[in-house]
C-alpha cells in the first residue's frame, strides 16, 4: 500500500542509474509507492528527461557512462535548475560525498542502501519542496546574522558582498539555524525539520552537511558563525 501521502500524490520520479537490475528495482519500488516513475540509464538520458518529463525529484546514480552524475547535476544547477537531486554512490569517502554536494546534491544515499530510507528521504524531498514554495510567497522577510544576510524570498545568500551558492538542503539548513540564531538545536530537532526523518544517532548525515556549509559560509577570515554543542547539536550565534 502507498505510503507516501497526499502532499506527494501524482509526483515524478526520474531514475537515472546504469545498472539494470538496481534501476529496475527502484522503479517497481517506486510505483508501488503510488508515484510515476521514468528511468534513464545514462546522463545524458537522465538530462534530456529532465526537461521532457519535468520530474518533482530526481534519484542520480554517480557513475554512468557519457555524462556522470556530478556533471548532470551542474549542468541543473548551471541552469538555474533546482530540481531536488538525490545522489546515490557506491563510494563512501566523505571527499566524494563533498563532491556531490559540491555538485549541488541536495542529499546522497551510500549503496548498498536500505529501500525503507531511501524512500523516506525521497518523501521529504518532496515535501521540503512544496513547504518551500509556501514560505517562498508568503514570508519575503530577510534573515541577518553579523555579516551574513539571507534573501528567503529569492533563496539568496550573501557574506559581506560575495554571493554564496548553496543546494537546496544546505539553504535549508542554513536557515533554519539563522532563523533561530542563539538557540541550540538538538540533532533530532534538525533531522525531523530538514529531512522529516531521524536518521538515528548513529548517521553523519548531518555532521556532513554542516561541516560542508562551514566551508562554504565562513572564508578563512571570516569569523564562524554555526558552532557545534558536543553531545547536543548546533546553534548559529557570533561570538563577542
Amino acid at each position: 500500500m502507498p505510503t507516501n501521502g497526499s502532499i506527494n500524490a501524482n509526483a515524478r520520479v526520474l531514475v537515472a542509474e546504469d545498472d539494470r537490475a538496481v534501476r529496475e528495482s527502484l522503479v517497481r519500488a517506486l510505483q508501488l509507492e503510488g508515484y510515476t516513475v521514468v528511468a534513464a540509464n545514462n546522463g545524458a538520458e537522465a538530462l534530456d528527461a529532465v526537461r521532457q518529463a519535468e520530474p518533482d525529484v530526481l534519484l542520480l546514480d554517480v557513475s554512468m557512462p557519457l555524462v556522470d552524475g556530478l556533471t548532470v547535476c551542474r549542468v541543473l544547477r548551471s541552469e538555474d535548475n533546482r530540481l531536488p537531486v538525490l545522489m546515490l554512490t557506491a563510494r563512501t569517502e566523505t571527499s566524494d560525498r563533498v563532491a556531490g554536494l559540491d555538485a549541488g546534491a541536495d542529499d546522497y544515499l551510500s549503496k548498498p542502501f536500505d529501500l525503507d530510507e531511501l524512500l523516506a528521504r525521497v518523501r521529504a524531498l518532496l515535501r521540503r519542496s512544496v513547504y518551500g514554495t509556501e514560505s517562498a510567497d508568503s514570508d519575503l522577510a530577510e534573515l541577518v546574522l553579523d555579516d551574513l544576510r539571507i534573501d528567503r524570498a529569492a533563496r539568496r545568500v550573501f557574506r559581506a558582498d560575495r554571493e554564496i551558492q548553496l543546494s537546496k538542503t544546505e539553504f535549508d539548513l542554513l536557515e533554519l539555524l539563522v532563523s533561530n540564531k542563539g538557540i541550540v538545536l538538538e540533532h533530532s530537532t534538525i533531522y525531523d525539520r530538514i529531512w522529516h526523518y531521524d536518521f538515528g544517532p548513529d548517521s553523519k548525515n548531518l555532521a556532513v552537511y554542516i561541516g560542508y556549509l562551514r566551508r562554504k559560509t565562513e572564508a578563512e577570515d571570516e569569523a564562524r558563525l554555526i558552532h557545534t554543542v558536543r553531545g547536543v547539536g548546533y546553534t548559529a550565534r557570533v561570538d563577542s
